[in-house]
Order: C-alpha cells, then structure tokens, then sequence
C-alpha cells in the first residue's frame, strides 16, 4: 500500500480479529497509515458479513463496512498446515498482530506470541479475549453478556426491574480503543528498545474500567450504582427534561451555569433557594427542581431552548436521531461523513484530526470470498 500516508505509514498489520472490537483498532491503524492485511475463514470470513440487515447498495452488511475499511483480506484455513504456514509468512513481515480468539486457540493452531515472537522479535501481539486468560478463558465474550455480568445493565434503564444495554456494542468499542493504546505504547517501547511485546485486554476489565464513576463509588464508599434512567448520581440538574415539542438534555456541571439556567428560564430566585443554591442541595431535592423545571421547558421548543442556553454557556441539547445528529454536525463543520474509493456507501469519519500526518482513506471494506 505504497500510497498509504499518516502517522503510522509503513507498518504492516497482520489481523485475526472478528466482530467488532478488534476490527475497530485495526481500522483505526488502518486510518493512520498501517497496512492492514485481515486474515478471514474461506468461505464465510468474518461473522459480521452476515450480520444483516441493514445492507449496503452493493449487498455488503453495513455492520461489516463500519469497522473494516483500509484493509485487504486473505482467506485462510487456520486448520491446515499450509494455511498456518501461510499466515505465519505474513505475521513474519508484520509489526503488530491482533487476535481475539478464545485463550490459548492461537497457541494450539501455532501461531501464538511465545512462536511467533521467536521469528519476529520486534512483534507487537495483541490479544483481546472475553473474560481474560484465567478462569474466564473458555467463556465466549460477546458484549450483550459483558453488559450484564459487568455491571453496565445493572446501571442503565428506568429502573431496577429494567435492566438495559447502551445502544450500540460500546463494551467492543471500548475495549477496541483499550487495544489500540495498547499497541500504540507498545510501538513507543519498540522505538527505544528494538524489542516488540504482547499486549493484552478483556471486555470484562474493559467495561469495568469504563463504568469509571460508578466503579470509584463502589470500591471507594460502598456504594452499590442503581438504574436512574436519564438522571445523574451525583449531578442535578442533568438529565433529559421535556418542552414544548421534544426531549432536551440538560448538564448543569456547577452553580454558575446553574444560575444562568435560572436567568434564563426568567426565574432568578431559583439559584437562591436554600433548596437548590448548590449541587449538594440540589441532590437532596432533586425531585422538587426536576417538577419546576420541567414546568418551566415545557414552555417552548427544545431548538429554542437550546440555542438561548448554549448561548449563556449553560449545557444543552435536543435528544437528536442519528439522522439529526449527522445534519447537526454537518451544520458546525465537522464533516462527519467520508467517501472511501471504491465503497458503496460513505463512512463515518475517523475522530482524530494530526496537524502534519492526517488519517487518510484509501481502500473501500475488503470483498467476500
């Protein structure tokens, strides 16, 4: 890929991963440059290809497309002794490997990090496993059940009698950005020593490191996080609010944008009240201010009231559909959507902006078989 530019230009990726969470770290890679080359199974490749509908206008699922741009494909038997050896050829020519089979699959078929560090000595190997290399090892690792048994459902939904996933796999995307600064500091060790490393990460440490806040409460006060729907534990007013047409959400971080939501709303004393002149106030009345301001919004529309909050840096927003989302940051210049050659479709913009090695797009979703 000689037309390849961005800060990682050069190196060459070898990747084992399926689904979505090693996918997204190679494509991020694969964005800034590397040479991605995406090792899949003869005949059906990877499970994602199937993962439809929705499909794109060239047939291709569009889950597939989201996280497998700026990579070719080799259709190998991992089961067969020229197929292995196959792979190991490229893995030879590689700086970073990614893989996310379960625990010790990659040793059995010969191709794990203690072999293939011995013909690459400055081999970055990545793994990425469900539930860790212990006693979780034989445990598939698909991120509705990392949802559950690692607490995030138990947080999110209306209630506790409702437990509900977040919207997307976001335990997968997380543990793919895990992954990706993994390799990344790896690559910076490399740099210094000559010498490449393994790197490891779960969904299971993933997703209790990315509960974060309501992790701290627990390990720090005890405190056991419940479901409170759109509300925030700690935070008041933060939350989703109604007006006149839509859902807003409101994050009112400290007193003075508190104080400033109460000019707003035309009702100044509000910010004076014993009951809500501080957050810690606020809190213990919660249910109190949320009635009056509700109250208050229903008044005019979310547009409106986003635009006039904003304006007096109070945090807000309509609760946008993904289609509104994308015209939102459109209209702020953010250019969301990319055209990659040769694709069907457009894709989601890569988030990172480099002021001399911009990310780059080259190569459209690998075919099938």
């Amino acid at each position: 890929m000689t037309d390849a530019t961005g800060p990682l230009a050069g190196l060459v990726v070898a990747d084992f991963s399926r689904v979505l969470a090693g996918p997204y770290a190679t494509m991020m890679l694969g964005d800034m440059g590397a040479e991605v080359i995406k090792i899949e199974r003869p005949g059906i490749g990877d499970d994602t290809r199937s993962w439809g509908p929705p499909y794109d206008s060239a047939g291709t699922a569009t889950y597939f497309n989201s996280v497998n741009r700026n990579k070719t494909s080799r259709f190998i038997d991992l089961q067969s002794e020229g197929g292995v050896a196959e792979a190991q050829e490229i893995v030879s020519g590689a700086d970073i490997l990614i893989e996310n089979f379960r625990a010790g699959a990659m040793d059995r078929l010969g191709l794990g990090y203690s072999t293939l560090s011995q013909r690459n000595r400055g081999l970055i190997y990545c793994s990425i496993t469900g539930f860790g290399t212990g006693g979780g090892s034989a445990l598939p690792g698909y991120d509705l059940v990392v949802q559950a048994v690692g607490g995030l459902m138990s947080v999110t939904g209306p209630d506790s009698s409702t437990p509900t996933k977040v919207g997307v796999a976001m335990v997968d995307i997380v543990t793919g950005l895990h992954a990706l600064s993994g390799i990344l500091a790896a690559l910076h060790h490399r740099s210094n020593t000559g010498a490449g490393q393994q790197v490891h990460t779960s969904l299971m440490a993933s997703v209790l490191s990315a509960l974060s806040n309501q992790s701290s409460a627990y390990l720090g006060a005890g405190v056991v996080p419940r479901p409170m729907g759109n509300k925030h534990p700690s935070l008041v007013p933060y939350e989703v609010f109604e007006t006149a047409d839509r859902p807003l959400a409101l994050a009112v971080g400290n007193d003075r944008q508190f104080s400033a939501l109460a000019e707003v709303l035309a009702m100044p004393k509000l910010a004076a009240d014993e009951r809500f002149s501080s957050n810690s106030a606020r809190v213990e009345h919660r249910d109190q201010l949320v009635d009056i301001l509700n109250s208050a919004l229903r008044s005019r529309t979310a547009d409106e009231w986003y635009r006039e909050l904003m304006a007096r840096n109070v945090p807000a927003g309509p609760v946008n559909s993904i289609d509104e989302a994308f015209a939102f940051a459109e209209s702020l210049g953010l250019e969301p959507r990319v055209q990659v050659p040769g694709a069907a479709a457009d894709g989601v913009r890569n988030p990172l902006d480099f002021s001399a090695t911009p990310v780059n797009y080259r190569l459209p979703p690998p075919a099938g078989t």
